[in-house]
């Protein structure tokens, strides 16, 4: 059993309410959940939001939706996390994912699964080198790993989830999926700019096929040259 537990908030920093921004007459989740959920190697999926007041209109969304929603401490997000793996019955393992990827692939979450799973990793992840479009962030981690770093982690590393285990390579079998050659796009949504490359691509490649690949988002760029972003952080 592997459950999906994807991260969000409406008080991002630069871009606040993203997660709730119209994407083809839908919430940014809603398009994100309905990519997510067509991969096969997950169990379920979970929300894990804070229970701060401005984060009502998410959890009344996904309740609305018909979509599992936890809500816990809106800084501690460790503690978030660690209560929704409680609430839904301590799984063996668990997917992290961010609510700013609406590009989400679910053959990557999938096959992120399977070679977690083969390898016998503590911790598998695809986003530390950014050799896929950044907005592709996938991270399979083992609960009882989890529980572990609730116990000794502070400060950001309490912020920020699976930093203590990445950070600590010695402790913790860590294992890296990375793609070559690689692929420095930008597919997340952090601003304004990010936000209208993510409409452009739903707007030409959603109405044909909803179930669009990350291949015919690089096809869509091959067309579209102009509207490429590139991922300073890679």
């Amino acid at each position: 059993m592997v459950l999906a537990i994807l991260q969000a908030r409406m008080s991002s920093t630069r871009l606040p309410g993203k997660v709730m921004m119209d994407l083809l007459g839908q919430p940014m989740i809603a398009r994100q959940i309905e990519r997510v959920r067509r991969a096969k190697q997950l169990s379920g999926l979970v929300v894990a939001t804070s229970t701060g007041s401005e984060d009502d209109v998410l959890a009344d969304w996904c309740a609305g939706a018909c979509v599992d929603c936890y809500r816990g401490p809106l800084d501690d997000v460790l503690a978030r996390f660690l209560g929704a793996l409680v609430a839904h019955g301590m799984p063996e393992h668990f997917v992290r994912l961010t609510a700013d990827c609406p590009l989400a692939d679910p053959v990557l979450i999938d096959c992120a699964i399977a070679e977690h799973l083969q390898t016998g990793a503590d911790y598998t992840h695809v986003q530390q080198k950014w050799t896929f479009p950044k907005g592709l962030d996938v991270e399979v981690c083992r609960t009882a790993v989890l529980e572990e770093v609730g116990r000794v982690a502070a400060g950001p590393d309490r912020e920020h989830v699976t930093r203590f285990i990445y950070t600590h390579p010695d402790r913790f079998r860590i294992h890296a999926i990375n793609r070559d050659p690689p692929l420095p796009y930008r597919w997340t949504v952090d601003t304004p700019e990010d936000f209208f490359f993510v409409q452009s691509v739903y707007a030409d490649l959603y109405p044909a096929n909803p179930a669009f690949t990350s291949e015919d988002v690089l096809a869509w760029q091959d067309a579209h040259p102009d509207r490429i972003l590139i991922n300073a952080d890679a």
